[in-house]
């Protein structure tokens, strides 16, 4: 519970900036800010809490199997990189 409060005022905390805008419009440009801002912050917010399991779930796979340590880094990284994929892709496609 701890966790998952720190992370939701930790996101709150950087997308203060863009509520403090001058205008009375919360839209820049024809795509706006709002959107994207939201779903990047989704996106990184919930990759990284994907990346911290893949982590958790590798280290207790090599405390309990030493000698598959190698598979298990090699599967871990590839793993990231797929999930890094997505908030790239989300990053991307609305930004």
């Amino acid at each position: 519970m701890r966790n998952k409060a720190m992370m939701i005022l930790f996101m709150l905390a950087f997308a203060a900036p863009i509520f403090a805008q001058g205008s009375a419009q919360p839209m820049v440009g024809e795509k706006g800010i709002l959107l994207p801002a939201f779903a990047m912050a989704i996106a990184a917010g919930l990759c990284g809490r994907g990346q911290g399991q893949a982590i958790a779930s590798a280290a207790e796979g090599i405390a309990r199997n030493p000698g598959a340590a190698g598979k298990i880094q090699t599967l871990l990284l590839i793993g990231l990189a797929f999930i890094e994929s997505l908030a790239l892709f989300t990053f991307v496609k609305v930004g």
